[in-house]
């Protein structure tokens, strides 16, 4: 029969355990945190009036950074049992929010397309389904595409700012669209509601940013321009 203080000190021992592991993972963390800060970094550029004539360049320079954050997702992976990813899931969350949402600005960027949850994992390099390992929990995807919403609103401000009067214009349909799509979820995730209750100030923020477009009538004139182009 084993003693109380045997049982104790088997306690002891698993939680002795557990705290290197999450020691482990959060120096891993703190090296990713510091790649997704170079990053962004470099995509904050493009809200300079100068960034805008730059945007592949930048695109280019944020990919090769993805690479490193590619190297430390790997390396976080051995760190824990891959059945325990939502014990520890608290820990890479955030960046993990954080890297989804620079991948979704990047793609935006290059193509003004939505990052699907299947392309964010391949540029992360992992998973997308829980039963293959460490995955993109679709919730943490969701919370990327949010923040995603609010960059562009910030970047629909600043391309009037650098002259560029077409962009805020597609800005505009690209977060309806995503607003249309965010309305058909029955969100129960409590932190994901409140960042999805934000969406509806970027939009109008926008709504304000078309409607001073059109009342300079900067937006018709540059739409006329463009299609005359064609």
């Amino acid at each position: 029969e084993m003693s109380v203080t045997e049982m104790f000190s088997n306690i002891q021992e698993y939680l002795s355990a557990d705290q290197d592991v999450r020691e482990d993972i959060r120096k891993v963390v703190q090296v990713l945190e510091q790649t997704a800060r170079e990053i962004l970094t470099v995509l904050q550029s493009v809200h300079q009036p100068s960034g805008f004539k730059d945007i592949p360049s930048k695109c280019l320079k944020a990919r090769e950074l993805f690479c490193t954050v590619r190297n430390h997702l790997g390396d976080l992976k051995t760190k824990f049992p891959a059945e325990q990813y939502y014990r520890f899931h608290e820990h890479w969350r955030f960046v993990l929010q954080r890297v989804t949402f620079l991948a979704a600005f990047v793609v935006y960027l290059e193509g003004e397309t939505l990052v699907t949850r299947e392309e964010v994992a391949g540029i992360l390099g992992i998973e997308v389904d829980r039963e293959k390992g460490f995955h993109l929990d679709i919730e943490d995807y969701l919370s990327g595409i949010l923040t995603l919403a609010s960059e562009l609103s910030r970047l629909a401000v600043n391309s009037v700012t650098a002259g560029d009067y077409t962009r805020p214009l597609r800005i505009s349909h690209f977060i309806n669209e995503l607003d249309s799509g965010f309305r058909l979820l029955n969100l129960k995730n409590d932190p994901l509601r409140k960042r999805y209750d934000g969406l509806k100030y970027d939009v109008k923020k926008i709504e304000e940013v078309v409607y001073d477009l059109s009342i300079r009538g900067l937006a018709k004139e540059q739409e006329g321009a463009s299609t005359g182009d064609q």
